[in-house]
């Protein structure tokens, strides 16, 4: 049984959200900011959590939040800032615009460890979810060689690591859903009412 103790929570905040034109993790859903329902998710779970956002107004949430070490070099650079700051071997990293996602999608991930496995991450609808993931926190190093070489996709990163894919099955399909446009926002809401 993997204790709360050994896990911290990693919510990448910093996302310049192009499309949707506002920060995502300030939308709200049923009252609450999108962040949230990642904070709500991952609190069962995880001794600590961290925030990776330049923006301030996270600081209200009462949280750690840092700052990334790499500006604008997208995910990758959020996983290796929040991985440099974690105490803890296992980092469950979530994105801030998942408002559906649920403790118990996380906790599929924490069963899975393995003694290989230096990413698991969630697949939905035959996509894999390198955002709703467990990362051990020695593929920090590679993430950094990563940013150091100026590459930026994250599979290219992952693909380098021992990874694997946890399948969720349907009834799960809905918690893995993320908004980057309105349209996927009123999706959210569909499902969310429903």
């Amino acid at each position: 049984m993997i204790e709360k103790k050994s896990v911290t929570g990693i919510i990448l905040a910093g996302g310049k959200s192009s499309r949707m034109g506002s920060d995502k993790g300030f939308l709200m859903l049923n009252n609450k900011p999108f962040i949230q329902y990642s904070i709500d998710a991952l609190t069962p779970l995880v001794s600590e959590i961290i925030i990776i956002s330049d923006a301030s107004e996270y600081d209200d949430l009462g949280l750690k939040r840092i700052t990334d070490i790499t500006k604008d070099a997208g995910p990758i650079s959020g996983i290796y800032s929040g991985l440099e700051a974690s105490k803890t071997e296992l980092n469950l990293v979530l994105s801030c615009d998942i408002p559906l996602i649920t403790s118990e999608v996380l906790q599929k991930l924490i069963n899975a460890i393995d003694d290989e496995s230096e990413i698991i991450q969630a697949e939905s609808n035959d996509k894999t979810m390198p955002l709703i993931a467990l990362y051990k926190k020695p593929v920090k190093d590679r993430f950094k060689n990563f940013l150091e070489q100026d590459e930026r996709r994250l599979r290219v990163a992952i693909k380098s690591c021992n990874y694997k894919n946890v399948v969720l099955d349907e009834a799960y399909q809905n918690a893995t859903l993320n908004v980057n446009t309105k349209e996927e926002f009123k999706q959210i809401e569909d499902a969310y009412y429903h």
